[in-house]
């Protein structure tokens, strides 16, 4: 499977009407019993009727895959449908969806259990499928000597925990027992006994950790993928697994920093580092100009990848970038290196009907998170408290807004976004304003950023002196409870 809405949709499949709600006879949960569906506040308007018309067909698909009322606690799907079940890969890859669809108990309920079954006995792996029983999934799972697992799950949901924790403030993700325990041994334990380490990984064997149980072949052979594509049975390292380290690293590192322990994020801070190097160093090909996919049975680095480095954030802005560009599959690197018209354009074919697998959940999740990170370029800042005595003006999260907008679309609006303790409502006027409304809450910071370089910003219609990096011109704001600020070019 991929890390993202693109791969999730590559095996399209033709129904009569593949924007249908699916109901308790196609996903399979046909026992599950809830007082009501769960609402969803989210609202999206725009100039371009087709990414709104796509948007509320993706959020009312999402939604009807929500539940509240099963032992394993409030869950959605993510797995393949008919399953009722949730995988690691799936979770990650649509926790930012379900935040801004107003399910932020219910990724802390399915980040929790996976959080807690990580294990010894496992190897310092989680359950890569709960079913909402609150059971290993039996297609993946015979025994803890047995399973299925893709190796940058482990990173995939610590990164997950820390977007979360960034996205919706609940301490329980710096505090609970079960997710510290999880971050420790994913960053500690999981990575010596997998070979993950960077003195190992290049040279790693394919298969870890075999029992030398009698049993399925499958999970044998399975039980350690060390990256998510499942089809080669070969290779040792996916790109994509180092791309996770990456990121959880990273993650690591700001969970160390709220918890007051500056010596350790300083260490993750230059493994993660150590990472970003070794991928834009050994894995870049100046031959291909592009990054290598992964590496094979014989220790040597093959293919053409770089999508998943991108999507990441582990590549430098350096040669290789308009050429791993050109090959990637994630629609959020377009809108995020700077080609918004050709995700729209990629994006509105995903939601035509017919042409993706809405009945899979993580492309509703994803068309979903796409429209707010992507289209209407909202992320959260996270700068490190370990500069904030250098830098000074540090807050945990800030609000980032770049329009995505590009040349096809006049304006468009995303209203009742939940921000940590804060709803906020963004509009963009093509790439020239921006307002930012805080809703509900404290006072916030927001970050607006522009494309182009520009001495000042209209801050309220008052210049104020901007920042410029690389191609980018920003302002930071205060927005007030209550408030609204709008910020424009000249």
């Amino acid at each position: 499977m991929a890390l993202t809405l693109l791969l999730a949709t590559a095996a399209l499949a033709q129904t009569t009407d593949p924007y249908r709600v699916v109901g308790e006879s196609v996903t399979g949960a046909s026992e599950v019993k809830q007082a009501g569906p769960t609402q969803s506040k989210l609202d999206f308007q725009s100039s371009d009727t087709r990414l709104v018309e796509g948007f509320h067909r993706a959020k009312r698909q999402a939604m009807a895959y929500v539940f509240d009322n099963d032992p394993v606690g409030p869950w959605y799907e993510a797995a393949e449908p008919g399953r009722e079940a949730f995988c690691m890969r799936d979770v990650a890859h649509q926790a930012m969806g379900a935040h801004a669809l107003g399910l932020a108990r219910h990724n802390l309920n399915m980040l929790r259990r996976f959080a807690e079954n990580v294990s010894d006995a496992r190897d310092w792996c989680s359950l890569w499928e709960i079913d909402r029983y609150n059971r290993p999934a039996p297609v993946d799972y015979q025994s803890d000597a047995l399973f299925w697992y893709n190796l940058p799950a482990n990173f995939d949901i610590l990164d997950a925990c820390h977007r979360m924790y960034l996205w919706s403030g609940d301490i329980a993700y710096v505090r609970d027992a079960a997710f510290l325990n999880f971050y420790d041994r994913t960053v500690t334990d999981y990575v010596d006994r997998w070979g993950l380490g960077l003195d190992q990984i290049m040279m790693r064997p394919r298969l870890l950790n075999v029992r030398g149980i009698p049993g399925n072949k499958k999970f044998q052979s399975a039980r350690g993928i060390p990256g998510y594509d499942e089809g080669d049975h070969q290779y040792t390292v996916g790109g994509d697994l180092l791309a996770t380290q990456y990121a959880a690293y990273l993650a690591y590192a700001h969970f160390q920093e709220v918890r007051g322990n500056a010596d350790l994020a300083r260490e993750f801070l230059k493994k993660a580092a150590d990472v970003r190097t070794l991928v834009n160093t050994t894995w870049w090909s100046q031959k291909d100009q592009s990054f290598y996919l992964r590496v094979n049975k014989d220790h040597a680095l093959e293919g053409r990848g770089g999508g998943n480095m991108i999507y990441w954030g582990v590549i430098d802005d350096g040669p290789g970038l308009k050429s791993a560009l050109t090959n990637a599959h994630y629609i959020e690197s377009l809108y995020r290196y700077g080609d918004p018209d050709a995700a729209r354009d990629r994006l509105l074919d995903i939601m035509t009907p017919g042409r993706s697998r809405m009945e899979y959940p993580e492309v509703p999740f994803s068309v979903v998170s796409t429209v707010v990170n992507g289209v209407m370029g909202i992320r959260l800042e996270t700068p490190s408290a370990l500069l904030s005595s250098v830098e000074g003006f540090w807050v945990e999260a800030a609000v980032q807004t770049l329009s995505g907008l590009g040349t096809k679309v006049a304006w468009a609006e995303l209203r009742n976004l939940p921000v940590r303790a804060n709803e906020i409502t963004v509009r963009h006027e093509s790439n020239r304003q921006t307002t930012l409304t805080n809703q509900r809450g404290p006072a916030l910071i927001w970050r607006a950023a522009f494309p182009g370089t520009h001495e000042t910003l209209l801050v309220n219609g008052r210049p104020m002196k901007a920042r410029v990096e690389k191609s980018f011109s920003w302002v930071r704001v205060t927005v007030g409870a209550g408030g609204a600020v709008a910020v424009a070019t000249e």
